[in-house]
C-alpha cells in the first residue's frame, strides 16, 4: 500500500509540474516582456529601395530588412482613402478606423480606449518617443481624445492632466509653457512646472537625458526644443539634441525596472515634415535614422521582445528616378544626373508648378511662391501645393517576436492594435 502512495504522490507531482511548463509556456513566457511600436511617418514599400541606395548603394540592407515578418498595410480612414496623420495614427492605436481630423474619438465624439491606456490597466509602464511635437498627431492618438488636432493647448493640457505616460521625449515645448516663459500657452499654465510637480524629471538635453540613473524607473519629461527637432543634417543645431536612437535606447533602459513590463510608442515624424516640404534627402536621411532607432531596440529590448516598425500614410509621390550607379549613395543622388534630369522627384509639393503637366526644367521661370524667375529646383515636383499631399498608397509593416506571425500578406492598419493588445 505503502508504493503505491509514493507512485501516487509521483504521479500528482508530475501532473501539477507539467500543468507548471503549460502555464509558463503558454501564459507567461509568450507574454513578452517589452513591447516597442515604430510609426514612420510615410514609410510605405516605394521607400525602401531609395532608401538602401542613399544609405550605402543598392546592394545595401537595412535592419528593416532583417525583421522575420512583413506585411502590406491598408490604411484609409472613415471617409477618405487617403488617411491623415490624425486617423492614420488613431487606426493603429485604438483599432477603429475614424474620420480624417479625429484623435481617437468615434463619429458621436466619445473618446476610444487606446493600446497605451490598455498597457497601464495591464500594469505596463508607458513611453512615448517622438522627433517632431509631442503634441502632434501621431503622437497625440495615443494619450489624447480631440476633435481637432490644430487644439494644441488642449492636447498638452491632456497629456499633463490624463497621466497616461510615464516617459515621455520629444519636441514642441513651447506648448507645455506659457507666453510669459517664451510658451505658446494662452491659459497661462506652465505645464512643466505641473510635470514636476506630479514628480517628473524635466531634461532638456542630450547630456541631462544620459545623466538619468538607469537604476530606477522614473517620471521623465524630455522637452529638447520649441519646436520639433532637428534634422540628422542640421549638425550645429542637433548638437545638445539626443537622436532618434538615443531617446529609444534610454527609455527602454528606464522602462525596464518596470516588473509588469512595458510599452513604447516611437514616432519617427521628421520623415514627414521633409516629405511635406520636398527635401529628398532629409526624408531618406531621417528613414536611415529610423532604421537606426530600430536597431538600437531590438539590441536593448531583446529578442523575446515584440517589435513593430510600421507606416502611417503614404505622402508625397516620391520617386528616386533613372539609372544611378549600383554603388551610387548619399548625395550622389542629390540633383541632376549628366543628361540634366533629376534624380528625385515629387508628385506634389512647394517645389511644383502652378500648372498641371511635367516639372520646368531648371533655369527656366518655374511659378513657384517663394522663388525668382530662374531659380533651380535640384528636386522639382509636378504639382505646385504649399505642402505635400497624401497618396493613396498602401504602407508597410515590419515585425519580430511574439505575436508578429500576423504581419503576413495584406492587413489593415487596425490589425497593429489587435497584435499588440493580444500580447499586452
Amino acid at each position: 500500500m505503502k508504493w503505491r502512495n509514493q507512485l501516487l504522490a509521483l504521479f500528482c507531482l508530475l501532473v501539477f509540474a507539467g500543468l507548471g511548463v503549460l502555464y509558463f509556456q503558454h501564459w507567461v513566457i509568450r507574454k513578452p516582456f517589452g513591447i516597442v511600436l515604430f510609426i514612420g511617418e510615410g514609410l510605405a514599400p516605394g521607400r525602401l529601395a531609395p532608401t538602401r541606395a542613399y544609405a550605402g548603394g543598392t546592394a545595401t540592407r537595412l535592419n528593416l530588412d532583417s525583421m522575420p515578418h512583413v506585411a502590406l498595410v491598408t490604411n484609409c480612414s472613415k471617409d477618405f482613402a487617403a488617411p491623415d496623420q490624425a486617423a492614420a495614427a488613431t487606426a493603429i492605436a485604438t483599432g477603429v478606423k475614424v474620420t480624417n481630423r479625429a484623435i481617437a474619438i468615434n463619429g458621436d465624439g466619445k473618446s476610444i480606449t487606446t493600446i497605451t491606456e490598455l498597457a497601464r490597466e495591464h500594469g505596463r509602464a508607458t513611453g512615448l518617443v517622438t522627433d517632431a511635437n509631442l503634441t502632434d498627431p501621431t503622437s497625440a492618438a495615443f494619450y489624447a481624445h480631440a476633435a481637432d488636432p490644430n487644439d494644441v493647448e488642449r492636447i498638452a493640457a491632456e497629456f499633463v492632466d490624463g497621466g497616461k505616460i510615464d516617459i515621455a521625449m520629444g519636441g514642441g515645448m513651447a506648448q507645455f509653457l506659457p507666453t510669459t516663459k517664451g510658451g505658446e500657452r494662452q491659459d497661462g499654465r506652465d505645464l512643466l512646472l505641473e510635470l514636476r510637480g506630479n514628480g517628473f524629471d524635466i531634461v532638456r538635453t542630450r547630456a541631462e537625458l544620459e545623466a538619468v540613473p538607469a537604476w530606477r524607473r522614473p517620471k521623465l519629461f524630455g522637452a529638447f526644443n520649441n519646436v520639433e527637432l532637428a534634422f540628422a543634417n542640421q549638425v550645429e543645431e542637433r548638437s545638445q539634441q539626443p537622436s532618434l536612437s538615443d531617446m529609444v535606447r534610454r527609455a527602454i533602459e528606464l522602462l525596464q525596472y518596470n516588473a509588469g513590463g512595458y510599452l513604447l510608442v516611437v514616432d519617427a515624424g521628421l520623415m514627414r515634415k521633409a516629405a511635406q516640404e520636398n527635401n529628398g534627402e532629409r526624408t531618406f536621411s531621417q528613414t536611415v535614422e529610423l532604421d537606426r532607432a530600430v536597431a538600437v531596440a531590438r539590441n536593448f529590448a531583446g529578442p523575446k521582445s515584440t517589435i513593430i516598425v510600421c507606416g502611417d500614410a503614404a505622402i508625397g509621390g516620391l520617386s528616386l528616378n533613372g539609372s544611378p550607379f549600383r554603388k551610387d549613395s548619399g548625395i550622389a543622388l542629390l540633383g541632376f544626373n549628366s543628361a540634366g534630369q533629376p534624380w528625385i522627384t515629387w508628385a506634389t509639393g512647394p517645389h511644383g508648378t502652378r500648372t498641371y503637366g511635367a516639372a520646368k526644367i531648371p533655369g527656366k521661370p518655374n511659378g513657384n511662391q517663394g522663388e525668382q524667375p530662374g531659380a533651380e529646383q535640384p528636386e522639382p515636383a509636378a504639382f505646385y501645393t504649399k505642402s505635400a499631399l497624401g497618396t493613396v498608397e498602401d504602407v508597410i509593416g515590419f515585425g519580430s517576436g511574439p505575436g508578429t506571425e500576423a504581419l503576413q500578406g495584406v492587413i489593415d492598419s487596425t490589425i497593429v492594435f489587435e497584435i499588440l493588445r493580444d500580447e499586452l
